[in-house]
């Protein structure tokens, strides 16, 4: 690897060595073990969307690999006032020895690493974000001792998010059930990655995708950049698209529910499941730590 574009890119071997090097990682994180793998080294996180948990993850996982991280911010950098990616990427590539974007094209993403001569990570764009899936897929390997034959229920809107999960689940080895209201189903590109996969559905009825699931997950039905289609969404979405008690009841019995948060609660989710569920859901958004640390030293180790 020599990026992190999207998971559609990643082999299934890749996903599997970065799942793994997550899984030592936290392992010597929680016995005190210094893996200061990245000692001296510089990332650079451009930031045009807001963020709690890529933020803090990132920035506190750099400290830990014994390295340091910049926040930028678009309003700080020129590329915010017009300065074009490639002139960006080449700059940037000069004084770091890595970067991870969150924003909205992908056609940025792919540009910086296009143009830069450093390793590239995306930390969400609109079509795709793999490092939350990455730690999706590290927490559901922690709960249920494996992947293979799992089946993954994603219900919500067809986001990067889902998109993610498509790709990242069914790469894995699980069984992926979409159910997504018409008009908001999951990328092109996607679906014709899945759509002769004996494993996938595509559906309009949650529970149908949620029949027998192993693990239930949902997203906000507004992501950033969408605020001025919520009433619209929610039109769409409300009363239908939500994990609730009988999704849940619909799932086997012991089924995990994950949600990449922040979580509006009931909407895509009622209060009830969240805190029935909320070990899972915060272990998976730990992970976001551990699974991008793989990631960085995957990408950035010397």
């Amino acid at each position: 690897m020599k990026h992190l574009l999207k998971l559609l890119d990643v082999t299934p071997e890749e996903i599997n060595d970065l799942l793994n090097l997550a899984d030592q990682l936290k392992y010597e994180k929680k016995h005190g073990i210094s893996h200061e793998l990245l000692k001296g080294q510089t990332l650079g996180m451009i930031f045009q969307k807001s963020s709690t948990r890529t933020r803090v993850s990132f920035e506190a996982g750099m400290y830990q690999l014994g390295g340091h991280a910049l926040f930028l911010s678009s309003h700080d950098l020129q590329i915010g006032r017009g300065e074009p990616v490639q002139d960006t990427a080449r700059v940037l590539s000069r004084y770091l020895d890595g970067i991870m974007i969150r924003t909205f094209a992908q056609k940025e993403v792919e540009d910086l690493a296009k143009y830069g001569s450093i390793p590239v990570i995306n930390g969400l764009t609109d079509l795709e974000h793999p490092c939350q899936v990455l730690a999706d897929l590290m927490t559901i390997r922690e709960h249920k001792g494996f992947l293979k034959g799992l089946k993954l229920c994603y219900i919500g809107d067809g986001n990067n998010m889902a998109n993610s999960l498509i790709a990242g689940g069914l790469k894995t080895g699980m069984k992926v059930a979409v159910a997504c209201p018409q008009g908001y189903e999951p990328d092109e590109s996607v679906l014709a990655f899945a759509k002769d996969h004996p494993d996938f559905l595509l559906t309009k009825d949650p529970m149908e995708a949620a029949a027998n699931a192993d693990v239930l997950y949902t997203d906000v039905w507004a992501s950033m950049g969408q605020e001025s289609e919520a009433a619209e969404r929610k039109t769409a979405f409300e009363g239908v698209y939500q994990i609730n008690s009988n999704v849940l009841a619909a799932a086997k019995p012991d089924a995990m529910v994950q949600h990449c948060l922040p979580a509006h609660r009931g909407e895509e989710i009622t209060e009830e499941v969240l805190e029935a569920h909320a070990n899972e859901i915060f272990d998976e958004a730990e992970n976001r730590l551990h699974a991008q640390k793989a990631v960085l030293v995957t990408l950035m180790r010397k």
